[in-house]
C-alpha cells in the first residue's frame, strides 16, 4: 500500500483508486474463414454488453466489461468476438449507498475506452474492418436496471 492510501485510511477519508486494468478473457471465431473473405457485402453487427462487479478484498473491487459482437451476412456468421476488460479498483471509505454507483458506472466508464480498442484491433487482426463500439451511457442502465430489479421486487 503506497504512503497516499495509508495515510488515506488512517484519516477515513474517501478513496478511489485504480490498482490494474487488464484483458481477462478474449476469444475469436471465424467459422466460415477462408471462403468468408470473398464476400463483398457489410455484415449486419450485433452488440451485447454487460457488467459485473465483485469484491475480491476488503475495499478492494474486481469491475468487468463484456461484450459479444457478432458480425452476420444473412444467417451465415461472419466472425464474432467475446472480450472481457476488467479492472481492480480501491474504493474505501465511501458510504455503503455510494459504492454500488461507483462499480455500476464509474468503474465501466474507466474500462470502456479500453474495451472499444480491444474489439477494433482483434477485427482488424482478423482481416475484417474495424469494429467501433458506439458509446454507452452507464448512468442510463445502471438507473434502468435500478428500475427493473425494483418493479422485479414489487411484482413477487
Amino acid at each position: 500500500m503506497s504512503e497516499e492510501n495509508q495515510a488515506a485510511q488512517e484519516n477515513n477519508q474517501p478513496l478511489f483508486n485504480m490498482e490494474k486494468i487488464y484483458v481477462k478473457d478474449i476469444s475469436l471465431e471465424i467459422p466460415h474463414a477462408p471462403q468468408i473473405f470473398l464476400e463483398r457485402e457489410n455484415p449486419q453487427i450485433e452488440v451485447q454488453l454487460n457488467t459485473q462487479a465483485a469484491a475480491i478484498d476488503e475495499g478492494v473491487f474486481e469491475v468487468t466489461v463484456m461484450t459479444t459482437v457478432t458480425a452476420k451476412l444473412g444467417e451465415k456468421i461472419m466472425f464474432l468476438i467475446e472480450a472481457k476488460q476488467a479492472g481492480i479498483f480501491q474504493v474505501r471509505n465511501i458510504p455503503a449507498q455510494e459504492v454500488e454507483p461507483i462499480l455500476a458506472v464509474m468503474c465501466p466508464n474507466i474500462l470502456f475506452p479500453y474495451l472499444r480498442e480491444v474489439v477494433s484491433d482483434v477485427s482488424v487482426r482478423a482481416g475484417f474492418a474495424p469494429v467501433l463500439l458506439n458509446p454507452i451511457n452507464f448512468e442510463v442502465l445502471y438507473q434502468q436496471q435500478k428500475q427493473q430489479a425494483n418493479a422485479a421486487a414489487t411484482t413477487h
